[in-house]
């Protein structure tokens, strides 16, 4: 079964081949009906590799930096260059395969009409491309299917990714510059969790919410994955981080997971919330990171339900720890880099940490 995010992306494709389909029974009374579901397929297919980076990587980069009165016409260059590419490949397809009497040179020509009618569906679904990739794929299909129209009992992971020194490099550089760097930290974020089957939520300041259904989550620890993939990407583009900001992002990570509830919320503004002690340890074992020294923190509760961690991850127990706002204490452990094999997680054969004194109540940073 495909994933919820990459059914998304077959719906759309499977509707530019049906408007492909439509021009053909519009424009040509349905003679080659065929041909126009290749066409709509393979104009789409450019269309929304381009989107989504697949081809032409660093052009679509490159324009996104551009100011909004020279991104706009780039965009619409771009896009019309994506519509010859597709009539291109569309032309060869049907002229190889005998769907279409005309010679290939016509088979391949763009005409005025094409190009009008394709850049309409190509604005529509870009539009509805940007609006998915505003509120987060997984919430524009929930919204779409009204799955939290009435409250939800699930279990979720969570994943607080909180950007350590935003603060001092506002003070630096500015609010606008620090808008920028952290706008890059955020979109640097896209790519590894989406390969690791997450959804990014919400962002509340400095710090990105990332959640999971519990199963997808914990398969193949998919959400201890997501980190280091977050932290190896930054890595490996430290020098274009300090050319760019002077300075290489810092994270803290947190993860946790239990039962919430959730809701759709609001009126003018729609939202879906989630409301449950889950979140809220999240937040508190996040703001243990710096009293504990730690970059990344994951519960017991959750580490405990882990078949293995990935490979080259360990978990170094940091024992229990009272947090304002809780009654009982939080126990948790440090995930870090060791080795090159996957190891089994604690209580299960490997030697942990002895645990950390526990930290007064209200001891922790908030």
């Amino acid at each position: 079964m495909l994933p919820q995010h990459r059914w998304f992306w077959v719906a759309l494709l499977l509707a530019c081949g049906g408007a492909g389909l439509l021009y053909n029974i519009i424009f040509a009374a349905g003679a080659t009906p065929v041909a126009g579901l290749v066409y709509g397929l393979a104009v789409g297919g450019a269309g929304l590799a381009f989107d989504r980076g697949l081809i032409l990587a660093g052009l679509q980069t490159r324009m996104r930096r551009l100011p909004a009165m020279l991104y706009v016409p780039a965009a619409e260059l771009a896009y019309v260059l994506m519509i010859a590419l597709g009539i291109a490949l569309g032309g060869l397809l049907v002229w190889t395969f005998g769907l279409t009497d005309d010679t290939l040179s016509n088979a391949v020509r763009i005409t005025p009409r094409v190009l009008a009618y394709s850049l309409a569906v190509s604005a529509l679904l870009v539009f509805v491309v940007r609006m998915r990739d505003l509120i987060g794929g997984e919430v524009f299909v929930n919204f779409l299917v009204g799955r939290y129209h009435q409250p939800v009992m699930e279990e979720r992971i969570f994943l607080f990714l909180d950007v350590v020194g935003s603060t001092a490099f506002a003070e630096t550089h500015g609010d606008l510059r620090a808008q920028a760097y952290l706008g890059a930290v955020f979109a640097t974020l896209a790519d590894p969790v989406r390969r690791n089957a997450g959804s990014t939520d919400d962002y509340i300041g400095d710090m990105a919410m990332i959640t999971w259904p519990m199963e997808r989550g914990l398969k193949n620890a998919r959400c201890v994955s997501c980190v280091f993939d977050v932290l190896d990407r930054i890595e490996a583009e430290a020098e274009a981080w300090q050319a760019r900001f002077g300075t290489v992002p810092r994270l803290r990570a947190a993860l946790h997971g239990g039962s919430v509830v959730t809701a759709e919320v609001g009126v003018d503004r729609h939202k879906i919330a989630y409301f449950g002690d889950a979140v809220n340890a999240t937040a508190r074992i996040e703001s243990l990171c710096r009293p504990l020294d730690a970059s990344i923190l994951i519960s017991d509760d959750l580490l405990a339900r882990l078949d293995r961690l990935p490979p080259g991850i360990r978990a170094l127990s940091l024992g229990a720890h009272r947090v304002r706002g809780r009654g009982q204490p939080l126990s948790v452990s440090r995930l870090e880099r060791e080795g090159s094999t996957a190891l089994p997680l604690p209580g299960r054969d490997v030697p942990v940490a002895p645990p950390a004194p526990p930290l007064r109540s209200g001891a922790v940073r908030r």
